[in-house]
């Protein structure tokens, strides 16, 4: 003997109001900000020559260089198996004698930016700034 069991779908009743028996939520620990110094904000204005600064602009400089003169792959010289430059045609339009587009300069600064991260960070790790 096989009983089917129907059951209705569950109904949405509305939002109910919550219970009185909750605590309210209380603020512990809340203190007013103060500013210290008498509202003094001392600025320091040496990152123009800094180590950190000349790192930056050197590493991103060379990755734009090697890419304007053909040392690195760009739209128009792409890297083969092994690891030897080729010309060929991308169709970016460029006014540049070499053919160096938008891309390549986003791209190689992008790259150049990466490597002085990654310098700057091994430096400070071993104290030499």
């Amino acid at each position: 003997m096989a009983t089917t069991l129907m059951s209705s779908p569950p109904q949405f009743s509305g939002l109910r109001p919550i219970s009185s028996s909750a605590s309210p939520i209380q603020m512990v620990g809340l203190q007013p900000m103060r500013r210290g110094g008498r509202g003094r904000l001392d600025v320091r204005c040496d990152f123009i020559g800094s180590p950190t600064n000349l790192i930056m602009v050197s590493t991103t400089s060379l990755m734009l260089f090697a890419g304007r003169f053909g040392l690195a792959p760009s739209a128009n010289r792409k890297a083969t198996a092994g690891l030897k430059l080729e010309t060929r045609d991308s169709g970016l339009q460029t006014g540049d004698p070499a053919g160096f587009t938008l891309a390549d300069t986003l791209a190689c600064g992008t790259v150049g930016h990466i490597i002085g991260v990654g310098v700057v960070l091994g430096l400070k790790n071993l104290g030499a700034i």
